[in-house]
């Protein structure tokens, strides 16, 4: 993705990429800034259970609110609900240490009536659909959302990693290596992945296509938007 410099912090990868009346694209950083949540950051809100950051998390909040592109689509390193002491997900149960941060996000993305979030996230090498349900969740005050996940096209493929119920995802597709074909496949095996998504002018519908490296379409979504009822917007 395109990089800008940012006086004020050189450097700086978070960043809002419009694309018209129709997309806005929120670049996330979620390795600058994060603590150790050592023990998954037992305990209240603080330096050890950071991710994005309290400066990051502001910046987004508010230019996700500001936002009148008919989608708003947030790019993260790092999927939300799969189990990773190295990510987000610390396992079923109430948010707690890295999953602080989401929580509070999503729930201020319902809050401010923000509608058409998605978010499109890499790291497990591996392709999947998941949709966050909050009536499948610990936590539920949130509205429903999709999240892509494909690549890292240049890394070998693993097994899919557990979903943990903090959010409620459920897998609507994935496609990987299984523990019998063993890990870090190399690209002979089929298993490299990418997603393509196309906005319809007229319609405004988002289509969601994940493929494999040989650009076979393995599955589809069409998502139709939700119309934007706050102030200012058309």
């Amino acid at each position: 993705m395109p990089m800008r410099e940012t006086p004020a912090e050189p450097g700086r990868i978070y960043r809002k990429i419009p694309y018209g009346p129709l997309l806005d694209v929120f670049m996330l950083d979620m390795r600058s800034y994060r603590g150790p949540n050592g023990n998954a950051a037992p305990g209240p809100y603080g330096p050890a259970s950071h991710l994005l950051g309290p400066k990051q998390l502001a910046w987004l909040k508010r230019e996700l609110k500001a936002s009148r592109a008919t989608w708003k689509v947030i790019a993260a390193d790092l999927p939300l609900g799969l189990q990773s002491y190295e990510g987000v997900g610390m396992g079923d149960g109430p948010p707690r240490g890295r999953e602080l941060e989401i929580a509070d996000l999503l729930a201020f993305i319902k809050r401010s009536g923000i509608h058409n979030t998605l978010w499109i996230t890499a790291d497990v090498h591996y392709t999947a659909a998941h949709y966050y349900d909050p009536n499948r969740a610990q936590f539920q005050d949130f509205e429903p959302f999709w999240e892509f996940v494909s690549g890292p096209i240049h890394a070998g493929t693993w097994w899919p990693s557990e979903l943990d119920d903090t959010f409620g995802p459920r897998v609507a597709f994935q496609k990987a290596s299984s523990r019998e074909r063993g890990e870090n496949l190399p690209p002979s095996f089929g298993l490299q992945f990418f997603g393509h998504v196309a906005i319809d002018g007229a319609s405004e519908m988002m289509t969601v296509t994940l493929k494999d490296v040989g650009d076979v379409a393995l599955w589809s979504v069409d998502l139709a938007p939700k119309r934007d009822t706050r102030p200012g917007s058309s």
